[in-house]
């Protein structure tokens, strides 16, 4: 589908742990064009980057407004990717002006303690996205996220298989 609607510039997080497992949050509910499906609820902390901000530190905002963590070391980031939204007809939403996610992806390994971690706490007035956590296989998330997707995330995955431990 071709359409002039511009893409959403955004950042994901790939947080991985000393085991080189990812945190995956689960997704409770849609956000506009962003559904869920029943057994794809998972996916990795990703926001948009708001005007005149970094995409480095998008990551590091996002990730504590969406999960509490704050101490973090990078690792790697990836090049610029994008996904198309689903054909959306929903009441008027902030995102359905946008035809998809122009994201920059940001490993970054955790360095505080799984305490610290907490999906459903409001943070900087925004509401939780996510109502659970865990760690997982990074090799394994793009079969866990909802088809529109799993092309980023298996560029994800392989961009950042250095720091996993699927190796």
């Amino acid at each position: 589908m071709i359409t002039s609607k511009p893409y959403r510039l955004n950042v994901g997080i790939a947080l991985f742990n000393a085991r080189g497992e990812v945190l995956i949050a689960r997704r409770f509910r849609d956000d506009g064009p962003e559904v869920i499906y029943p057994g794809l609820e998972w996916q990795m902390p990703q926001g948009g980057i708001d005007a005149d901000e970094d995409p480095r530190e998008t990551s590091r905002r996002e990730l504590w407004e969406e999960t509490g963590v704050a101490d973090t070391a990078y690792l790697g980031e990836t090049g610029w990717l994008t996904y198309e939204f689903p054909p959306y007809d929903g009441p008027p939403h902030r995102l359905a002006v946008f035809r998809g996610q122009r994201q920059k992806w940001f490993a970054l390994r955790f360095a505080g303690d799984d305490g610290e971690i907490d999906p459903c706490a409001v943070r900087n007035g925004q509401p939780a996205e996510f109502d659970a956590w865990r760690w997982e296989r990074l090799a394994r998330v793009p079969e866990l996220v909802v088809p529109f997707r799993r092309e980023v995330y298996a560029a994800v995955a392989a961009a950042f298989a250095p720091f996993a431990a699927d190796n």
